[in-house]
């Protein structure tokens, strides 16, 4: 395999950045940023092989792992905690690890992410399964509390996949299905919170998206099996009833009161 490039740390295209007018920085900010998306495009034959094999183990009872240490940690838990409200699937279903554990979600936790031990005893904790799926989130690529988790996990026959910013890293070369989204150098210098980590979102709000689009917990473009846990959510799931079935809006509220769910209440 080629040589790790590790381009996340590359300096930045620009010079004297703390000297630009506010409108220029911002600017520049959002020129980078529109990089973004095309390099996730280049990947995307990979994110569909990903999002195929998770799809057929959750269809068999498999569940979806994210793991990973500092924003990429981060960003796994936003995706894993947002699929049960918009979904409705258990809350056990996709999960999200981060190095350091709760504690690091808001405030880090120094030297977690350097632990090669760590990451495995905490998927053990949820007794991870072949059946399970387990994707490594690390920007750089070599996250060593993230690639020692693939490691173990791809040696107990778990389908893992990798999420990285740089090219022929040790993650990718760890895990079954590498996603190399190649962003290049950060604006400031190093801060994968920019570049990487929106990638990174993008790519999660894909694999996620799509997996749950296949086991078909949206109809027509809309979110049947989301939770009712909010008025706003309540307020949309009545208007996606009176537009469905063409009732009023206390026809509606009532369908949605009686039954509990937007797919209940399209199909009684």
């Amino acid at each position: 395999m080629a040589d790790f490039q590790n381009i996340t740390e590359n300096d930045s295209y620009y010079q004297n950045i703390e000297q630009m007018p506010l409108q220029e920085l911002l600017q520049n900010i959002n020129r980078e940023d529109q990089t973004v998306p095309q390099a996730v495009a280049k990947v995307i034959p990979q994110i569909e092989k990903l999002v195929s094999l998770i799809t057929q183990r959750m269809k068999q009872g498999g569940r979806l792992f994210y793991i990973g240490a500092g924003t990429s940690g981060r960003l796994g838990i936003v995706d894993a905690s947002e699929c049960p409200p918009t979904f409705g699937i258990p809350h056990d279903k996709v999960i999200g690890i981060i190095a350091g554990g709760d504690t690091a979600i808001r405030k880090a936790v120094e030297f977690a992410e350097d632990n090669t031990e760590q990451g495995w005893k905490d998927l053990q904790n949820f007794n991870i399964k072949p059946i399970d799926t387990l994707i490594g989130i690390a920007a750089s690529g070599r996250t060593p509390y993230v690639v020692a988790a693939i490691e173990k996990a791809r040696q107990q026959q778990i389908l893992t996949g990798a999420i990285t910013c740089n090219p022929n890293s040790p993650l990718a070369q760890a895990a079954e299905i590498p996603i190399e989204v190649i962003v290049g150098a950060e604006f400031i210098t190093g801060s994968t919170r920019m570049k990487a980590g929106t990638a990174q979102k993008l790519v999660l709000n894909m694999i996620s998206t799509a997996t749950m689009i296949q086991l078909g917990h949206i109809k027509g473009n809309k979110m049947v099996d989301m939770q009712l846990s909010n008025q706003k959510l309540v307020n949309r799931g009545i208007k996606m009833l009176m537009n469905e079935l063409q009732i009023s809006e206390n026809e509606a509220q009532a369908l949605l009161q009686k039954h509990g769910s937007v797919r209940k209440a399209l199909e009684k």
